[in-house]
């Protein structure tokens, strides 16, 4: 159905997303196993390449790298990495190891299929910009051109060697590449170009670093690389390009239209990337004479070219808009599949694809302005709908919300200020004032902002219109349109997630600290007669919220309304009877953990929640998430960036795929998902499927068997009925670990799955088939 990026003409990256579909395309992992994560990253934003035992690049989130037989390989929080979010790569010759610089200064060290960890500059008290900007190898130490001087790595004790702090007066000093040429240190900073005899006793030490920038024609001012080119050294000063020549410099290169935005050398040539301020982009490379030997410039492929290398003939680019490629006798364009980018708007899942809004709001409910559409992950492989392959959509953004129409499966999303779209199969339909009664919010006319969209069981359509004068809105299946405002005072008229209990009544969410509405519309929604509202909010006989700021709602499989706050959750135990004589409030769950009993989440911002096939509830805050009990007293996972794949503790959305349990997870850092072992139960234990199936030698995980009943009994026997195992769905799933009732590895062989029904019959519903030497 779907396809995005940033500061390129319209046309332009029309244009680059369309051509990155007529080269190689590495598609996304396949859905794990039970237990198992995936990520589901942006690959098109490359910012680097180097040559190792592979091509590896590197980009705004993670790693990839190509073999000789131009596979691809990815690496993340998923395949072992500590962290997200990539400054610089380097690769090492002599140890033929990689070594990743992350945006907090975390490092790992990549050998083979090993991850080492060096935390030490992440978590150094020390103040100031640690961030690593250029990584140099020599002697198997690591120098690390940084926002306070030069650090030195040990790659063999995987410590901190060193620290040199070379400003001028012993300050720190932000330098961007450092190198040893002839016996001499020489580092490029934003103080100019230094340099320090390598027989010094102290490098550490300032004064040992004297400043060569100001004199022998080399200009003043900062430098921002500095390499060896043919038996001598080239710096970049600004847009110039300046070699030494004996004891003088003179200036090897210059072209005022064209900006240097990477530089890098190998073949004694160097490779220049440069982009100008209307988005012309080329990458030449220069001979040590300073002539250009080569220009690639390619409309679409080429439009912000961030490094690139030469690896024999050919020139390998890595473009921050287009992905990674290899200019040889062909083109050829290496991009693994994934989303274009975060996105922490609503998460959808139908049980046939995943949506994931990109837009957002800030705290303040204020639009962002971001046109990033609405993403498609369908058959293992993401797509998107926005401003930049949809023309149509170029007034409409920040999608934050999202629901799937019952009758025909098109895809309905919410933009906070353009209105509400509808995607249905390659049409596009957009509702605005002059086609619905949907309305702009006060004080801002221009903008028709959708915060909220659910479908009731009589298919209609109901919407958040935050900030309208009349800001509950509702769409008929005939197309009518009803307009309704809600009775009571509350700020800016907010309202956003809708969530539709049992009874059809509306559970609405109010930000800005207003609580929460119920609303049932009556037997008759053209007559507001017959309508009941209540409002609930903080304290005791108005509704026992744990806050009037709210997050996120939810209704579980026993039709419980559940309420995320900023102090915890409350429970609503009796919709049914909201509107009548008895008192109905919201409890506040009590859970156990470590022999204590403590108000759930109490001191945690809910900020989504999801419920899975066994009633279970996934919670997610800005410190992790959690997975709970179907009765909210007990803890069954926590997972957090730290113990887990997680790519952020800011967790935004869940959403869980009805058919595999895949529960998605929007985070600040992007998606990744996590398979779960509740699916949703069918009608009956029809169409049953085990995965994997046969068990390959070796596999330690777990066996999922789906397509059941809600709870169904679960007998794995051996051909001649002997019992081995035995266990209940959660949901519509159950699991095996491979292991009979004592615990002990089964051998080899065929296992029946025998399933009993609500009646107490019992039939064979498949078989196991598991590989000897397990």
């Amino acid at each position: 159905m779907f396809r995005h990026k940033a500061s390129l003409s319209v046309l332009h990256r029309v244009l680059l997303w369309l051509s990155c579909f007529c080269y190689a395309s590495i598609s996304v992992a396949q859905i794990p196993p039970v237990g198992q994560w995936r990520e589901h990253l942006n690959y098109q934003q490359t910012i680097q390449v180097v040559k190792g035992d592979r091509i590896y690049c590197a980009t705004s989130q993670a790693l990839f790298a190509i073999n000789e037989k131009n596979e691809a390989e990815r690496f993340s929080k998923v395949t072992g990495l500590n962290d997200i979010g990539i400054s610089t790569i380097g690769w090492d010759n002599v140890s033929e190891q990689l070594l990743i610089a992350y945006n907090n200064s975390n490092l790992d060290l990549i050998k083979g299929n090993t991850v080492k960890n060096i935390g030490d500059i992440k978590r150094s008290s020390i103040s100031g910009d640690k961030s690593i900007l250029h990584i140099y190898y020599n002697n198997t130490l690591a120098y690390l051109s940084s926002g306070l001087g030069i650090i030195v790595v040990d790659l063999n004790r995987l410590e901190i060697k060193d620290t040199w702090i070379i400003g001028n007066n012993g300050a720190q000093v932000k330098t961007y590449a450092t190198l040893l040429f002839n016996n001499q240190w020489y580092a490029a900073t934003e103080q100019g170009l230094k340099y320090a005899p390598a027989s010094s006793g102290n490098l550490a030490d300032y004064r040992n670093w004297l400043t060569a920038s100001g004199s022998a024609n080399l200009p003043a001012g900062g430098y921002r690389h500095v390499l060896a080119l043919n038996n001598t050294i080239v710096v970049q000063k600004n847009d110039s390009l300046l070699v030494n020549t004996s004891s003088s410099w003179q200036l090897l290169y210059h072209d005022p239209a064209w900006p240097i935005v990477g530089l890098s050398s190998g073949n004694n040539r160097l490779l220049v990337c440069q982009r100008t301020s209307s988005g012309a982009s080329r990458v030449i490379v220069l001979n040590s004479n300073g002539q250009i030997e080569r220009t690639i410039a390619q409309s679409g492929v080429i439009s912000f070219p961030r490094s690139a290398l030469i690896d024999n003939t050919n020139i390998w680019v890595a473009d921050f808009f287009g992905g990674l490629s290899r200019f040889g006798s062909t083109t050829d364009r290496f991009i693994p599949n994934g989303p274009p980018g975060p996105a922490i708007g609503e998460l959808l899942s139908t049980g046939t694809a995943v949506y994931a809004a990109a837009g957002s709001v800030n705290d303040a409910w204020n639009y962002l302005f971001n046109r990033n559409g609405v993403f498609q992950l369908k058959e293992d492989s993401w797509s998107f709908r926005g401003y930049f392959n949809t023309p149509v959509l170029d007034s409409v953004l920040d999608f934050i919300t999202l629901a799937e129409d019952p009758r025909d499966k098109s895809i309905w999303a919410g933009s906070y200020g353009g209105g509400l779209v509808r995607f249905k199969e390659s049409s596009v339909s957009i509702f605005k004032q002059y086609n619905s009664t949907l309305r702009a919010a006060i004080g801002d006319p221009g903008s028709i902002r959708v915060s909220g969209l659910v479908f009731d069981s009589r298919q209609r359509l109901w919407v958040s219109n935050y900030g309208a004068p009349q800001n509950i809105q509702v769409r008929n299946p005939d197309s009518t349109w009803h307009s309704f405002s809600i009775p009571f005072s509350h700020t800016e008229n907010a309202v956003a997630q809708i969530v539709v209990d049992d009874l059809d009544q509306l559970w609405i969410m109010s930000p800005k600290g207003n609580g929460v509405f119920c609303y049932n519309p009556g037997n008759n929604i053209d007559n507001t007669n017959d309508d009941r509202w209540k409002y609930f909010r903080q304290g005791t006989g108005n509704g026992n919220l744990p806050s009037n700021n709210i997050f996120s709602l939810l209704k579980d499989k026993n039709g419980f309304i559940w309420i995320g706050t900023d102090k915890g959750i409350g429970i609503i135990r009796c919709p049914e009877t909201v509107f009548g004589t008895s008192s109905c409030e919201a409890i506040q769950p009590i859970i156990q953990q470590n022999q204590l009993a403590g108000l759930l989440f109490a001191n945690e911002v809910v900020q989504c929640m999801a419920v899975d096939g066994a009633n279970r509830k996934w919670i997610g805050t800005r410190n992790g998430v959690w997975l709970i009990s179907a009765n909210a007293d007990k803890i069954i996972y926590r997972f957090t960036a730290e113990n887990s794949p997680l790519l952020s503790n800011d967790v935004r959305k869940i959403s869980i795929d009805p058919v595999s349990g895949e529960v998605f997870m929007a985070t600040f850092n992007g998606i990744c998902s996590f398979r779960s072992t509740a699916t949703e139960g069918g009608q009956s234990n029809q169409n049953v499927l085990v995965f994997p199936n046969p068990v390959p030698p070796g596999y330690n995980g777990t066996i999922a068997i789906r397509g059941l009943v809600n709870n169904a009994l679960v007998k794995i026997t051996e051909l001649n009925g002997r019992l081995v195992y035995q266990t209940r769905a959660l949901g519509g799933q159950a699991i095996w670990d491979g292991r009979n009732y004592l615990g002990k590895k089964v051998a080899g062989g065929v296992y029946l799955v025998i399933i009993r029904d609500d009646e107490g019959q019992e039939k064979v519903a498949t078989k196991i088939v598991l590989a000897g030497g397990r």
